[in-house]
This record gives structure tokens, sequence and C-alpha cells, in this order.
């Protein structure tokens, strides 16, 4: 029977976008239990002059010379150059968007980029055409599924729940219950919505249910879609 490396059962991912200060938090908290993530950045404007306001909470994107140490032992995946709505780009724009995204991110930080997040959600069969284009393996959406299977399609993946998804505990427990079936859990959200939300402390109790176990396997996204490849699930 097929299982995850280390002959587990059950494996965990994490994707957060837009590489805001609140990700050192996130970043603390992963390291401290554990865990891994894949953090989707958008390299044409990735600095901390990049702000927004989300209800009483300032958003500020971090300056590209602080993530290399701070995405340290996690993935960074694509989330395109400027973070516009892909459905009303033209097919050039689009395939500039994604390409230079991940062209910049490898050479910032020296490593293939694998994957990304769609921005807004927003994903066609035109859009999928252009990831696969660009030479990415997998697509974050932001639809979510509420269950533990491996993606059909991971330039169409779709996570089991948003982190303030109200069974997020409950989705824990079933994914931690005994049992031979492959389960993999995949939480996605954005990190300032934890100061927005006011929800660091359940999302440091939901790190310590799930983290720091022998019996999960921590990755990130692309190294199971690395895995999947591997073993012949998915082709490239």
């Amino acid at each position: 029977m097929l299982k995850f490396p280390g002959g587990k059962t059950r494996a965990l991912t994490f994707s957060y976008d837009d590489g805001v200060s609140q990700d050192m938090r996130l970043v603390t908290l992963f390291n401290l239990y554990g865990l891994k993530g894949t953090f989707n950045l958008n390299s044409g404007i990735q600095s901390r002059e990049n702000t927004w306001q989300n209800q009483d909470v300032l958003v500020r994107r971090m300056d590209p010379e602080v993530l290399p140490a701070l995405y340290a032992g996690h993935e960074v995946a694509a989330h395109t150059r400027t973070h516009p709505s892909l459905y009303k780009l033209s097919d050039e724009a689009l395939a500039r968007e994604i390409r230079e995204d991940k062209l910049a991110l490898e050479r910032q930080f020296g490593r293939p980029v694998l994957g990304m997040a769609y921005p807004f959600g927003d994903c066609d069969a035109r859009i999928l055409m252009a990831v696969r284009d660009a030479g990415l393996l997998y697509g974050r959406r932001v639809q979510t599924t509420g269950g533990f299977r491996l993606p059909a399609d991971p330039r169409a993946w779709d996570a089991t729940c948003h982190h303030n998804d109200e069974r997020l505990m409950d989705l824990a427990d079933a994914f931690l219950a005994p049992g031979e079936d492959l389960r993999l859990f995949y939480v996605w959200g954005h990190s300032y919505e934890f100061d927005v939300d006011r929800s660091w402390a359940r999302m440091e109790d939901f790190c310590a249910r799930v983290g720091r176990r022998d019996d999960v396997w921590y990755a990130t996204n692309g190294e199971i879609v690395t895995w999947m490849l591997q073993n012949h699930l998915i082709q490239p």
C-alpha cells in the first residue's frame, strides 16, 4: 500500500499569501511545532511601502531582503508579479505575470519555484494552460473540500479548509484519527487575518494539536507534488 515518506499515512501542508509582516509570527509558530509552509509572493510589489487597511489592521508587505532568512526551511511559491485579476488579462499579460514572478523569485531565493497560488482564486482553462506553459506543477485555488484526498490535478488544487473555518479543530481530530488510508490536510489563508480576527491563539492551539507528531509528514506544497510525481500519481 502506498504511503508517504517514512511509511506515514498522514501529511500536513500550509499555504499563505502576500509576504506580509504577520508571516514572521506565523513562521515562528511553524518552526516551534515542526510544521512546514508554502509562502506565495508577488515579486513586483514586494516592499514594506506596499500597505493596505483591513478593518482596523494595517497590512504591510515585507522588504525582499528579509525574506530568504525568514522562509528558510519553508517553500517560496509564485503569486503573480503584481496580484492582478487574471481573468482580465490578455494571454500575453497573463503569461508575463506568471513567468516573471517565477523567474524573479528563483533569482532571489536561489531555488526552483514549483507552483503558485492564484490571486483572488482566479482559475479557468486558459489560466491553467498558462501555468503549465510556465513550467509550474501546481496552483492553489480558494475553494475548499473539507476532506483529505490528494488532488487529482495539482494545478487546480483545492485546500482542505481555510484556517478560519469553524470546522478546523474537528478536522484536525478526524485527520489524526486511526486508520491506514492516506490523508492530506491542507490549510490556507493570509497571516494578517489572525490580527484582523484576533485568532492567533486558536491557530497556535491548532499547531500544537497537529505538530511534532511521529505519524505525520510535514511537507510543503512542492514536496507533496514532487512525491506525487515520483509515485506516478500525476503527470508533469
